[in-house]
């Protein structure tokens, strides 16, 4: 009987003889995130954000804000807000609409606070973040990996380019 490991690294395999195998790359994803940890997820979707193959990160990062609930919105721009800080914000176009969203406080973006807020000032927030604190993308990534359903609104393409390094990864091991 074939365990969850197992099925994972049979897929992974897929990937790691360079082609991609992006036409099920969805399905796959699927598979691997039901069993892999979310370390490993977030491993994958590092990858993701860092490839010259996929949009820059801010606008990765926009679109899945869009696809967000409310609680995923809050809990990303929270994120987002805390890497450029305040100052920051208040030099963005639009910013200043977040800035007013928390009061001038450091008190954190409700889930319906969150909504009030466009993609398009995501995509610029993200941008400014990973500019001001590179590490963001591995924050956003560990934020990411808990919403396996969300990322797969990514495409097969970006999720091949995630399965592909955790292939990668698993094989350096």
């Amino acid at each position: 009987m074939m365990t969850l490991i197992d099925s994972v690294s049979e897929i992974l395999k897929q990937y790691t003889s360079g082609g991609t195998a992006s036409a099920n790359a969805s399905e796959h994803f699927d598979q691997f995130s039901q069993s892999a940890s979310p370390d490993m997820i977030a491993h994958g979707l590092s990858a993701i954000f860092r490839s010259d193959q996929t949009p820059a990160f801010g606008n990765l990062v926009g679109n899945l804000f869009s696809q967000s609930s409310g609680d995923q919105k809050a809990g990303l721009l929270n994120q987002l807000i805390g890497s450029v800080g305040p100052g920051m914000l208040a030099q963005l176009a639009g910013g200043g609409a977040l800035a007013s969203l928390l009061g001038g406080s450091t008190n954190q973006i409700t889930a319906e606070q969150a909504q009030s807020v466009s993609p398009e000032m995501v995509q610029q927030l993200a941008s400014h973040a990973e500019q001001a604190d590179p590490s963001i993308i591995d924050k956003a990534s560990t934020f990411f990996a808990q919403h396996p359903t969300l990322i797969k609104t990514l495409g097969g393409a970006a999720l091949s380019i995630a399965l592909a390094k955790v292939a990668e990864r698993q094989r350096a091991a």
